[in-house]
């Protein structure tokens, strides 16, 4: 599972790649930390990669995870709508969201995607929509050099399956 920063004319550019669809979500979600701050801190409150100037003011802040679940027709759809979530529990929470872990439930294969017009989610019949289910560890925007990563976007957005695994790539406006 990895990603790499592109750069991108007003945008940055997550590419990304993991062995399941899942670990290619979550690599991607990790990519949108890595857009956010340059060192993101580990459980123990030292940067990964390397010791950060605020590591000691993070210590063991930021080991609590926050879960949280997304549902869509489709899986560009479901990764925009996961990025897009964790974009706002970074707001609403003042939480850079890292060490991503996902899950995610394919929809029923006998239902045609076309067939859905009218059907919604309601927790008792959710097979024929794409379902997400994952969790982070957050970690205080105010003990990291953060900057703004304003949404994703479906501009050039990809998913796709390889030989290798799975890749995705991602554009995110700042």
């Amino acid at each position: 599972m990895a990603f790499e920063l592109r750069d991108h004319t007003a945008d940055i550019a997550v590419a990304a790649t993991g062995d399941t669809l899942a670990a290619v979500f979550a690599s991607a979600a990790n990519g949108l930390a890595a857009a956010t701050c340059d060192e993101i801190p580990s459980m123990n409150g030292s940067a990964a990669g390397g010791d950060g100037p605020h590591d000691a003011a993070i210590g063991n802040a930021g080991s609590d995870r926050f879960s949280l679940s997304v549902t869509a027709r489709f899986r560009e759809a479901l990764l925009y709508d996961y990025l897009a979530d964790l974009i706002y529990e970074r707001d609403v929470r003042a939480l850079l969201p890292v060490d991503n872990r996902v899950t995610i439930h394919e929809p029923d294969r006998g239902v045609d995607p076309d067939d859905l017009e009218d059907q919604r989610t309601d927790g008792e019949s959710g097979t024929e929509l794409w379902r997400l289910d994952a969790s982070a560890r957050g970690i205080p925007l105010s003990a990291i050099d953060a900057r703004e990563v304003k949404a994703v976007t479906y501009s050039e957005m990809a998913i796709e399956e390889t030989t290798e695994g799975w890749r995705a790539y991602v554009l995110f406006d700042v």
